[in-house]
């Protein structure tokens, strides 16, 4: 699980992916018991924040 900031995120997926040798991550999140407007914040962040982030870490 990748959970906290964004910068944690990032370098948790770019970590990961180092270690692995992968070339692709797929994300899957849960809805639980996030309000729906929870869920697309997080989901904004992870597009906005989050992914440029880590393209940086691996270039």
């Amino acid at each position: 699980m990748c959970v906290g900031a964004s910068e944690t995120v990032a370098w948790k997926i770019a970590q990961t992916a180092k270690l692995l040798g992968l070339s692709r991550f797929d994300l899957k999140y849960s809805s639980g018991t996030l309000p729906h407007e929870t869920m697309l914040r997080s989901i904004r962040l992870f597009a906005t924040q989050v992914v440029p982030r880590v393209r940086e870490l691996l270039a």
